[in-house]
């Protein structure tokens, strides 16, 4: 899966659960607003290592 895919299905979910939480779902918004946080910060971070810039492992 390449990059651009990756940031419509992120963007996707953050949409969904921004739809979600306006509609009163707070559990499932929630979730999915933490799923696309923590894909973002996958892609960024693999990112990151394969550049040589500075990680935190």
């Amino acid at each position: 899966m390449n990059d651009f895919y990756k940031d419509i299905l992120i963007g996707t979910v953050f949409v969904i659960g921004l739809l979600g939480f306006i509609s009163g779902e707070f559990i499932i918004s929630s979730l999915l607003f933490a799923s696309a946080a923590i894909a973002s910060n996958i892609k960024v971070n693999s990112k990151r290592g394969k550049t040589g810039q500075f990680s935190w492992e």
